[in-house]
């Protein structure tokens, strides 16, 4: 179901460290888990259904009205960061939906505004710069955090691609279909791209991560990068 015509820059939250104190924001920890399947197929007026759970809430869906996967929070520390040992492998839905609805840093939960737009980051591989479309799944990075980021992810190997952009509008979700089938409710598709936003297939999905396109970019390299926000932060402080 991917579409070949898209690129992602879908970035493995990953990361190994010296330092274990910094672990980003959006990582899962360790007790915090996927609630129990509850979920329900509604028809809606003029044919077709709509993914619910039975003991539904207004903070389950999204911005545009798309149902989101829950998962447990642990409690936080006292700089607002969750406790608990990280689960590497794992992006809390919840915390990745909120710093990429609110543009924040992905690894201190800040605002991640630069005097020069937003810092996107993604592997060396992972992205043509000159393809049609490309999206990422990764909140931004603040000044502060990005080289920590480029550091302690094995995926971006110390030499990411760096996107700067002023432009990264909302673009769709990843997620998991559900229909009906011999057991009721249950999975149907794990598309591989994600789906924007007024696709058909959006009303059955669950989804797990909020995905951005990002528009009037330009990519360059980390150092870079740095140089330019050094000059502009020397600019404005004469």
């Amino acid at each position: 179901m991917s579409d070949p015509h898209i690129v992602i820059a879908q970035t493995n939250p990953r990361v190994r460290t010296t330092e274990p104190s910094l672990v980003p924001y959006i990582t899962q920890r360790q007790g915090e888990e996927a609630a129990p399947a509850n979920l329900v197929l509604r028809p809606v007026k003029g044919g077709g259904y709509r993914l619910h759970y039975r003991d539904e809430e207004p903070a389950d869906r999204d911005v545009r009205g798309v149902l989101w996967a829950r998962c447990s929070f642990n409690p936080l520390d006292e700089s607002g960061m969750p406790l608990g040992a990280p689960q590497w492998r794992m992006m809390h839905p919840a915390r990745q939906r909120a710093t990429m609805q609110t543009l924040r840093c992905q690894v201190c939960n800040h605002p991640a505004r630069t005097p020069l737009g937003y810092v996107f980051l993604a592997g060396p591989k992972d992205v043509d710069p000159d393809g049609p479309l490309v999206l990422t799944n990764q909140p931004p990075v603040c000044p502060r955090h990005v080289r920590a980021a480029a550091r302690l992810c094995p995926h971006l190997r110390d030499d990411p691609r760096v996107f700067l952009t002023l432009s990264a509008p909302l673009y769709g979700v990843h997620g998991t279909v559900y229909g009906y089938g011999e057991d009721g409710v249950q999975v149907m598709a794990r598309p591989d791209a994600p789906l924007p936003y007024g696709h058909p297939n959006l009303p059955t999905m669950l989804a797990s991560q909020l995905v951005r396109r990002l528009g009037s970019f330009r990519a360059v390299d980390l150092e870079e990068l740095m140089d330019e926000l050094r000059h502009t932060t020397v600019s404005r402080a004469s």
